[in-house]
């Protein structure tokens, strides 16, 4: 079984137990807590968790360690030798509180940053998206290329100082699509990016080989195809489309599958977006809801009926620690949602989006909410936490930008406009 599923249900497990000690120990109020944050049943099934089943089995474990350092192990050693590593970054490392309330007059300031024209396609650019490395990103556009871009040679290029003559960011282009580029991702292991098409297909590039130029492999859905996502551990993705329910796929098979539970939704979906271990995902529907969906059982967990009244959710996505998602909508609103409530927390207003299909992301680490503004061509940028304006930024883009994506992995990022332009932009020292 893959380790993220396993670590997903590990999770639940864990919260299972935690929720029956509690409730064990008579303190309610805890437990409810607890079971309402994490999406946990207050009462297991048949009281399938025996009493005191936590403390047994952190007694064992204590146990188990302390024999493995007498041998010169470690208790991770017993979990690698079972199969199962972890092959994901600890949760909440480095995670900002969003729950803070005390936050007046603490906004930080945005870093100043450099913007570089590094390419033009030949209609709009409707999408962009980073590599897991932050090493490369890709762009789509309507004129169904996809552009291939390494970010040391824009880097090189913006330093000016080149020895051997003009740099040339744009590594590959890949031709294959009939219809207008919708999304992007790249494999979380392998070089392999996938895009998303009106023309109801998903893609696969090999971004290995320096030849390549057509995909690989080929998805046909049967809807035009809005949305696409890898699952964490990379063996399936998750396709938004004019259907109302995402199409999950296993990328080795091929074989697609349904969630048997709609919850009621007849929209189309603009985004969909698995959390960091893969245990939750989050659809981002045309009727202004979002649902989070279990990411082992795809039913629906925790609907948010309304989220941006009946303006268009464009996009969502989910804080590294998994506790929040960030929204943005067609009412020109971002709102950050608390996962395990469905509770509203804050609202980034200033921006205006009302006609494209633009979203709202955080920098690599969750510390500025970014996304453009339609009206007046700029970047806008709020601090997380207070969520107020700290900055905002001419696109230099003519007209307005559509798209922004950020680095993963450091303060960086990319704008792609109606004038068909990719803009780099990065931190001055």
């Amino acid at each position: 079984m893959d380790a993220a599923v396993q670590e997903a249900k590990l999770l639940r497990q864990v919260n299972a137990l935690i929720v029956a000690h509690l409730r064990d120990q008579n303190l309610t109020q805890a437990a409810s807590a607890v079971a309402a944050a994490t999406m946990t049943p207050l009462a297991q099934p048949d009281d399938s968790i025996p009493t005191n089943q936590l403390l047994r089995l952190v007694a064992k474990g204590l146990a188990v360690e302390r024999e493995e350092s007498g041998r010169g192990g470690g208790a991770f050693d017993s979990a690698t030798a079972a199969g199962y590593s972890g092959v994901l970054s600890p949760l909440g490392t480095n995670a900002v509180d969003f729950s803070v309330q005390d936050v007046k007059d603490s906004s930080k300031s945005f870093p100043r940053h450099e913007a570089r024209h590094v390419s033009d396609h030949k209609n709009v650019v409707r999408c962009a998206k980073f590599s897991p490395d932050g090493k490369y990103f890709a762009s789509g556009s309507g004129d169904t290329s996809i552009k291939f871009f390494e970010v040391a040679k824009i880097k090189q290029m913006m330093l000016g100082d080149s020895k051997d003559g003009p740099v040339r960011p744009v590594i590959r282009t890949f031709y294959d699509h009939m219809q207008p580029i919708n999304d992007l991702d790249f494999h979380p292991e392998s070089p392999i990016l996938i895009s998303a098409a009106k023309d109801n297909t998903i893609r696969f590039f090999d971004f290995s080989k320096t030849v390549a130029r057509k995909a690989f492999r080929v998805i046909q859905d049967t809807h035009n195809v809005r949305s696409v996502c890898f699952h964490p551990c990379g063996d399936y993705l998750l396709a938004g489309t004019d259907h109302p329910v995402a199409h999950l796929y296993d990328i080795n098979t091929f074989t697609c599958y349904l969630s048997a539970n709609s919850h009621d939704s007849s929209a189309a979906i603009n985004q969909v977006r698995y959390s960091s271990t893969g245990s939750l995902y989050v659809t981002a529907s045309k009727d202004g809801s979002l649902r989070i969906w279990d990411g082992i059982s795809a039913e629906c967990v925790r609907p948010i009926i309304g989220a941006h009244a009946s303006a268009e959710v464009t996009s969502a996505i989910f804080t590294k620690d998994e506790r929040y998602v960030l929204s943005c909508g067609k009412d020109s609103c971002i709102k950050l949602w608390e996962v395990g409530s469905g509770r509203l927390v804050k609202q980034y207003v200033g921006a205006t989006h009302r006609q494209f299909r633009c979203q709202a992301v955080f920098n690599q680490t969750e510390e500025f909410v970014l996304s453009t503004d339609e009206q007046n061509s700029e970047i806008v940028v709020w601090d997380g936490l207070t969520a107020e304006n700290v900055a905002r930024l001419p696109s230099g883009h003519t007209g307005a930008p559509r798209w922004l994506a950020h680095s993963p992995v450091e303060p960086a990022f990319v704008t792609c406009g109606n004038d068909r332009s990719v803009r780099f932009w990065k931190q001055t020292v």
